[in-house]
């Protein structure tokens, strides 16, 4: 049987887990070259890797064991570089252009740094470069941190708007015991829904691989993170021949449908936070835009309301001063006033910088209904 929602995923975040970093030349090559193929059929990757600090602590030849903060900090700050080189290397083999991005907690938790983020993925994706995506560990803090590349992924997932997230590690699936103590022990392969039955199947990290800090457990919690946005996620071995094109067989890995369509996620992540002053008034041609689903231009703002910053959240009102959409801006009030009934290029001299032509992207925009429009 094969797995439909593996052949329609249009963009897909790819996580590789620090044992895998670890094994051979042979397994990089192979995840690349599924990515080669992937990306070949149209589909947008974009690659979250573990490893740093295992790389840099062999490099610092840092001892075994537990190591403090500063020495994780210092041992990624190494690692970091090596780790880039590897996937740069590998991908350079295909002609592919890799890119990468740190990231730390704060940037997704806060709203405009995670739109600023999430324009610079798209940016490098729409120009052919795979983005290379670890959290910041040379700067992040015990408080300030992600912990583990699990939820980092899952976080990146929800911020590219991904229809799938890929867990490859040593792990090949979720099994309904621990595979190295129960000899027949039986892998799910399909989990529709994440309930207390399937938590509990979850083990602690690998401890006897040594390196990393996910397990199982870290990766139903990722599941659940990304499910929540409408991206199902999937739990492979990156040992396999093909990791990631074997998913499209349900024999492989297991599969973890979301909670809800991306859709009805996105409509409550935009409407979670509403500016209370912050609106602009479009005319009649850019509301009809709108309810076709298109962008909204600086040339159909009549009028901008209220102050607000880049990234929040505002009122879109139609001719008529009624309510007719929700959408997250890409730019201020203050700018917003500037480019209001601009043509882009016109926007771009007034500004003195360029910057998205859309005053809110489609992707940014919820439609509201009659009782919605009479909040």
């Amino acid at each position: 049987m094969t797995r439909p929602g593996f052949d329609a995923a249009r963009c897909i975040v790819v996580k590789v887990g620090s044992s895998l970093m670890q094994a051979s030349d042979a397994v990089i090559a192979a995840i690349v070259s599924d990515i080669v193929a992937l990306r070949s059929r149209g589909v947008r990757i974009i690659l979250v890797s573990s490893g740093a600090v295992a790389l840099g602590r062999t490099r610092l030849s840092l001892s075994a064991g537990d190591l403090s903060l500063e020495q994780k900090q210092a041992a990624a700050a190494a690692g970091q570089p090596l780790l880039i080189g590897l996937w740069e290397r590998a991908f350079a083999m295909h002609g592919v252009v890799t890119a990468q991005a740190l990231l730390t907690l704060d940037v997704t938790e806060d709203r405009r740094s995670w739109l600023n983020a999430r324009a610079t993925l798209s940016a490098l994706l729409d120009l052919g470069a795979v983005p290379v995506v670890n959290e910041n560990d040379t700067i992040a803090t015990d408080e300030l941190r992600y912990g583990d590349n699990d939820r980092l992924a899952a976080r990146v997932a929800q911020m590219s708007g991904a229809d799938l997230l890929v867990l490859l590690s040593d792990i090949d699936a979720l099994y309904d015991a621990d595979p190295r103590l129960t000899p027949d022990a039986r892998a799910i392969h399909d989990i529709p829904e994440i309930d207390d039955r399937i938590r509990s199947m979850a083990g602690d990290a690998n401890e006897r691989a040594g390196v990393g800090t996910g397990g199982m457990r870290t990766k139903i919690l990722a599941a659940e993170l990304a499910g929540g946005s409408g991206c199902a996620t999937a739990v492979a071995s990156g040992l396999a021949k093909n990791p990631l094109m074997s998913l499209a067989s349900d024999e492989h890995g297991s599969w973890f449908y979301p909670s809800r369509s991306s859709a009805s996620a996105r409509e409550r992540w935009i409407s979670g936070v509403v500016s209370q002053n912050g609106a602009v008034r479009v005319d009649a041609g850019a509301a009809t835009a709108l309810a076709l689903g298109k962008s909204l231009l600086p040339v159909g703002v009549q009028r901008v309301e209220g102050q607000f910053e880049r990234g929040e959240t505002i009122r879109i009102l139609g001719p008529d001063g009624q309510v007719i959409a929700r959408g997250v801006t890409a730019y201020s009030a203050a700018d917003a006033r500037l480019i209001a009934g601009c043509r882009s290029d016109e926007a771009e001299i007034r500004l003195g910088y360029r910057r998205s032509s859309a005053l809110i992207h489609a992707d940014d925009i919820v439609r509201t209904g009659p009782a919605e429009a009479a909040r």
